[in-house]
């Protein structure tokens, strides 16, 4: 391959053009209109505009990626991770126009990506698991009929997607119908398809997965484990490797289960083996397997931390048609942990909160990697997710690597937008995490088991309007399309020369006001105008950076409804009136 089209944003974006830099090839990147100043735009050699504003109309457009792809000359593309890493469809139409695809092949994109399929093979091959649906569900009827048949709680789960995208939990069986619909809703926003499956859900299991890299030489080699238990609503917060307080046993179990499943698939490039581990991982605990990510993962860093591989130049080896680099499971040289950076206000139950990056100051020294996205002057969209970027902090033993993650949380400084920083340093010194009496994380450990108060952010700065005014210019003889931002003109028109931020004292809010959490998208009412609420009902669901959350009633009495459904909302906008 000479040039990599990467097919992605943020942080992963950035990461990948440099590994090309590293590599020796060149990267071209591509950026939705609120990503036309973005790191990764400026960090790859070329960057192509999407003309979207969605992820369905920019990173999820296979139409838009492949013309950019011809366009620029690229040979290769890269996916990186979400969006559409993991569609088998366009594996298919990269390889068709003649591209190399840097990832596994279709079929086994489609064998693993299928989780259903996926345990199937599991099951082939002696892998432990719980139990579920033989294929995808067709309706809420189905789900209620396993969970009368299996007992609650059950976990629903898009079948082509990840992320924690398109899972929901049920507790109770009067939520289901609803948490299947949701699942389903934001399985079609993050992925394109909407199937999901169930599952039985093992209560308070531990996280543990398995770092996989195969050639087209035969080679499967597992890098090692990792422990990414730490989550809120099913997405990982912090992850470090190896996976800590699990026996040698158990470790040999994941390792050979990881290798055989892969192995039994054909499997080709970078992916992850996932598993639970019930009974917060002691001796004996239960081990079953969840999942094939086939792709790279998030916290692939931290493996690279305590191997020394870099997993993304192995991947463009692979691709390559070259051998790994390592044949073996190597011995980790180190412990390692990332903690993500995420643009969400903890106070305010993990709220995403976009908008500009007024001050980015990340920490340095001995033991910190920083794979960022965004610096000072950057903007976080409210279309895609939001994360920032990544810390890794890595040290000899897990102690040190604590000790060196407390002093670098200290010193990172973020305005401008919440960020998840405040949680971090709580958690880092929390017994239940560093484990001196025993390892009690688990997935929901946040919110069974964490119970620090922590403060709201101060409010994010608004949005900035992100589309771009297009016209058409004469450049040399020839017509080009330009595309302008329009906070520029607007600052123009203003007689500034550039964008304006003005400051005013916030106005008094109706106590009777319903305001928006987030600033989102108004998905859906779950209240007609005029209806009678209580105190804590769900009246509304918004959806931001590509998870929903519920919207509930401050307050007991009349409901007058004031935003309409579908509409984009600022944080804090009045959607309602309960009097």
């Amino acid at each position: 391959m000479k040039k990599v089209l990467i097919a992605n944003r943020g942080e992963i974006a950035v990461r990948i053009a440099r590994a090309c830099a590293d590599y020796g090839v060149k990267s071209v990147a591509v950026y939705a209109n609120a990503d036309i100043d973005a790191l990764h735009a400026r960090t790859a050699d070329e960057a192509y505009g999407l003309d979207g504003d969605q992820p369905a109309d920019s990173y999820l457009h296979i139409g838009k990626l492949l013309a950019i792809a011809q366009k620029s000359g690229a040979d290769a593309v890269h996916p990186g991770y979400g969006f559409l890493s993991e569609s088998e469809a366009f594996a298919r139409a990269v390889l068709d126009a003649g591209l190399i695809w840097i990832g596994p092949r279709p079929e086994t994109i489609a064998q693993l990506g299928d989780k259903v399929e996926a345990r199937k093979i599991a099951l082939k091959v002696g892998a432990p698991l719980v139990a579920g649906t033989p294929g995808p569900v067709q309706n809420a009827d189905e789900v209620l009929v396993f969970a009368q048949q299996h007992g609650l709680p059950i976990i629903i789960k898009a079948a082509f997607g990840g992320g924690g995208r398109g899972m929901k939990i049920a507790w109770r069986m009067d939520e289901v119908a609803e948490l299947y619909a949701s699942a389903v809703r934001e399985a079609v926003t993050a992925f394109g398809r909407g199937e999901c499956f169930v599952e039985q859900f093992l209560d308070k299991p531990r996280h543990i997965e398995a770092q996989v890299l195969a050639d087209t030489h035969g080679h499967v080699v597992v890098m090692g484990t990792r422990d990414c238990s730490l989550q809120r609503r099913n997405q990982k917060l912090v992850e470090e490797a190896p996976a800590p307080f699990i026996t040698e046993e158990q470790r040999a179990r994941i390792h050979n289960a990881a290798r055989a499943i892969c192995a039994e698939a054909g499997y080709v490039g970078a992916g992850t083996v996932e598993f639970l581990l019930s009974d917060n991982g002691q001796a004996g605990g239960a081990i079953s397997f969840l999942e094939v990510n086939t792709r790279l993962q998030v916290e692939h860093t931290v493996t690279e931390e305590t191997t020394g591989v870099d997993l993304v130049i192995e991947q463009l080896r692979v691709a390559d048609g070259l051998p790994l680099s390592v044949t073996e499971t190597p011995v980790p040289r180190a412990h390692s942990i990332e903690f993500r950076i995420n643009a969400e206000d903890v106070g305010r139950g993990f709220l995403p909160t976009p908008g500009p990056v007024l001050k980015f100051v990340p920490p340095s020294g001995p033991g910190v990697r920083l794979d960022s996205g965004v610096e000072s002057g950057s903007v976080i969209p409210g279309s895609f997710d939001s994360m920032m970027a990544k810390l890794i902090v890595t040290g000899a033993t897990r102690e040190q690597a604590l000790a060196r993650a407390r002093r670098a949380l200290r010193e990172f400084q973020i305005e401008g937008v919440a960020s998840v920083l405040p949680f971090h340093q709580a958690v880092i010194g929390h017994p239940d995490f560093v484990g001196q009496d025993g390892f009690k994380v688990h997935t929901r450990w946040i919110e069974s088991g964490f119970a620090e108060p922590l403060a709201a952010a101060v409010r994010a700065e608004p949005l900035p309007d992100a589309s771009l005014v297009r016209t058409a210019i004469e450049m040399d003889g020839r017509r080009v399309q330009l595309g302008l931002p329009a906070v520029l003109l607007q600052g123009l028109a203003a007689g500034t020369g550039g964008a304006v931020s003005v400051s005013s004292a916030p106005e008094a809010v109706d106590a009777a006001a319903v305001q928006s959490p987030i600033a989102g998208n108004l998905h859906a009412w779950k209240v007609e105008d005029g209806d009678a609420v209580q105190e804590g009902d769900v009246i509304a669901v918004m959806e931001a950076m590509k998870m929903e959350m519920q919207v509930s009633a401050h307050c007991s009495g009349r409901i007058t409804l004031a935003a309409a459904a579908g509409t984009a909302q600022t944080l804090g906008a009045v959607i309602a009136h309960i009097r």
